[in-house]
Formats: structure tokens, sequence, C-alpha cells
């Protein structure tokens, strides 16, 4: 049996729900990031769910299986690298860190791009985050735990100093 992996798929714009649904009914395993936010409209506010990474889902596949996600209506492409052939692999430990933290996280987490400094590895050991292992950084002035996906960048969330413990090195 061939191995899965996770890969990062690009989708049609505002189809990433869609998508999810059209992948799960044809049984891949997918992992769509959703955060809930508050909307302003003119006479009233909302609570709707909306994809933290616009234009992309996430799929678990076997290499055999990448044609069938492709020919799924609003799937765009599989994320490459720069010169690479192949799609790009997520590693599965990047995957539950970051799926951790958006499960659990009481903080609006947030997905940069930026370069950001490589910090103190850490382990938070209270609050709903307690467990997850990540990096201390400072970003925009604030402390927070930074989960980082090659390719997309860092998942952020603030996080008190006093609820992590230093781990020495770590890393995927």
């Amino acid at each position: 049996m061939e191995r899965k992996c996770w890969h990062a798929v690009y989708t049609a714009s505002r189809a990433e729900k869609k998508v999810r649904e059209r992948l799960q009914e044809a049984g891949v395993e997918c992992f769509l990031p959703v955060q809930t936010v508050v909307r302003q409209w003119t006479h009233r506010k909302a609570r709707v769910e909306v994809p933290l990474i616009a234009g992309m889902i996430f799929v678990r596949v076997a290499k055999a299986e990448q044609v069938g996600v492709l020919e799924t209506k609003g799937v765009v492409a599989f994320m490459r690298l720069r010169g690479e052939r192949e799609a790009a692999v997520i590693s599965d430990r990047q995957m539950r860190d970051f799926r951790f933290l958006l499960d659990f996280s009481e903080e609006a987490v947030e997905l940069v791009n930026e370069e950001i400094a490589v910090g103190d590895w850490i382990e938070v050991v209270k609050g709903p985050l307690k467990g997850l292992e990540g990096e201390l950084v400072k970003f925009r002035g604030t402390t927070k735990v930074a989960v980082r996906i090659d390719m997309l960048g860092c998942a952020l969330v603030d996080i008190p100093a006093s609820f992590v413990k230093t781990c020495g090195t770590g890393g995927s």
C-alpha cells in the first residue's frame, strides 16, 4: 500500500467548503482550516465560518489518488515547490500541530508568511493548548507560539509566557 501524505491543494475562489464536501463524498481525507468571525452588514451582525487560508484545502492522499483529487470540481492544482514536478508534501507532525493549534486555541490563529526569526522550542504546559510543542516568537511586539508549516509560513497564536516551558531544540 502506497504511503499517504498531506498536500496543500489550491481551490477555485470561494469554493473551499464545496471542495471539502466533494472530497469527503469521494472518501478523500481532507482538512479545511476555518475560524468563526463576526461579519457586519448594514443592519445586522452574524458569526460566519471562514477559511483561514483563502483558496486552499489540505488533503492526505497517496500519489495514485492525486489524479482523482484534481478531477474534483473546484480543485485547481496541488501546491508545488519552485522547480519541482511533484506535489509538495507537508509532514504529518506539522499538520498534527497545526490542527491541534486550530482546534484548541481560544484566541484567533493568524497565518503569516513573513520571515519570523527562529525562537526557543517550547511546550505549552497549561491552558487549552497544553501539550502543544512549537516555537516561542515575538511578532509585532507580542509573544506568540508558532507552528511552522513548510511552504506556507507560520500559524501564530497569542500565549502568555507563563503558559510555556522551554524544551531546548526541536522542530519537525
